[in-house]
């Protein structure tokens, strides 16, 4: 007679860790103010100063300045992200503030949040320093595409219905997707 020793079972559990949440009321109280002035509006501000090459430093808020060159092929230094990658980073932060939002009022929490973002772009108008002629329409990015990497307390369709209700009331996907005044003078 053969005597095994068993090792004793222990129970697995799945620990689960969240965002950090934003506050469910605050962001309420957010959405009746505009529910009771759709017109209101806000004003961003940046001031852009140029630190030579294709190298410049935008002064935002109270913030460390926003650093933007370009790489060695444009004749810059590489030293930062390109204007358009800068572009393509504030519509991946303008999705996920809105996918967090949207989540947040539907009382899904969220454990994982990523966004791929990737435009094509060209410049061969060599920024109007005598490349080739084109129209506005022809420069600029010509296709966008995101990819969400989306987890939380929510089936896959409901995680998607967050996803598109972000996409549709992002303010920055918006600017891309639409036409907006725009004017540039120089300072008096």
């Amino acid at each position: 007679m053969s005597l095994v020793n068993e090792a004793p079972v222990e129970e697995t559990t799945t620990v689960r860790t969240y965002l950090r949440p934003i506050d469910r009321d605050g962001l309420a109280k957010f959405a009746e103010a505009g529910c009771a002035n759709p017109a209101k509006r806000g004003t961003n501000k940046v001031h852009t100063v140029m630190d030579g090459q294709y190298r410049s430093l935008s002064y935002v808020g109270h913030h460390q300045p926003v650093v933007v060159d370009e790489p060695p092929h444009l004749f810059g230094e590489d030293t930062a992200p390109a204007p358009g990658e800068m572009v393509l980073a504030a519509l991946g932060g303008c999705l996920a503030v809105g996918i967090t939002a949207v989540a947040t009022a539907r009382k899904v929490a969220l454990s994982k949040l990523e966004l791929f973002v990737e435009g094509d772009i060209g410049n061969p108008a060599a920024w109007g320093a005598g490349g080739a002629p084109m129209e506005p329409a022809q420069m600029g990015f010509q296709a966008i595409r995101v990819k969400v990497l989306v987890e939380g307390d929510a089936s896959r369709e409901d995680l998607d219905a967050i996803v598109d209700h972000a996409n549709f009331y992002s303010p920055v996907a918006n600017s891309m997707r639409n036409p907006i005044a725009f004017d540039i003078a120089l300072q008096d």
